[in-house]
């Protein structure tokens, strides 16, 4: 059977321990972007779940952000009564996701972009999504969520090639994994790391943020440090059913 080529739509390729151990530990990361259709303006638009946190030695986080890695302003908050769950709504024609797995102090990260294809003839939108940085194995000798805390939100993890240089994050996007980073390492997450929250003009708001985001993603399109799904061995992402 020919192996299906990863494209990150979905987030990171975890197998079904991994996922029954989230599950366990209460951890509700939700990656997936779905398309949704805006009755009034006549038009489709991309929605995502900023969400995750962390119980102990294992984290999720999922965020967004804008496509040159700006803070995005959220549709709107929410409060859930769960923790490690669900924080926020981010309603856009563009986004930039970021995923990311904790397992102590080793961890996984994904970087996409997200947008809807052109449509013709009346045709229904595709998303389309690119993989701008891929990191496996990657290493932060801090505890984050107790001892090094004052760190959180100011580092990142240090991601490897096969030969063992050091590969950067793009630097749009650092700040964005720097909450990720704090995401994963939040014990009992009930708030958002980085989305902001709307000024009270919401409708208005997500006008802005659909026009933004869509001049600022077509501006990244490539990044010259980006690391491929190909570019190193798969960890978390094996055997996925």
């Amino acid at each position: 059977m020919a192996r299906r080529t990863f494209t990150g739509t979905t987030g990171l390729p975890l197998p079904r321990r991994a996922i029954r151990v989230l599950r366990e530990r209460g951890i509700y990361a939700h990656a997936p972007v779905s398309i949704e259709h805006q009755t009034l303006a006549g038009h489709y638009v991309l929605r995502g779940l900023e969400s995750g946190g962390s119980a102990g030695d294992v984290g999720r986080y999922v965020t967004f952000s804008s496509g040159d890695g700006q803070r995005l302003e959220c549709l709107h908050p929410v409060e859930a009564i769960a923790v490690n769950g669900l924080h926020a709504v981010v309603i856009a024609s563009a986004l930039v996701r970021v995923d990311m797995l904790r397992k102590d102090r080793t961890y996984e990260l994904l970087i996409t972009q997200h947008q809807l294809s052109p449509t013709q003839n009346g045709s229904l939108p595709q998303l389309e999504t690119q993989i701008l940085f891929r990191g496996v194995h990657g290493r932060l000798e801090l505890d984050l969520s107790r001892k090094d805390k004052a760190q959180a939100g100011q580092v990142v993890p240090s991601f490897y090639s096969l030969a063992g240089e050091q590969v950067a994050i793009p630097e749009a996007f650092v700040r964005l994994v720097r909450a990720a980073t704090h995401g994963v390492n939040c014990i009992s997450c009930s708030h958002s790391h980085y989305l902001r929250r709307p000024n009270g003009h919401v409708s208005m708001q997500v006008s802005t943020t659909i026009s933004e985001s869509r001049t600022q993603l077509e501006g990244t399109r490539r990044f010259p440090g980006r690391v491929g799904p190909g570019d190193l061995t798969p960890s978390l992402s094996q055997n996925r059913t």
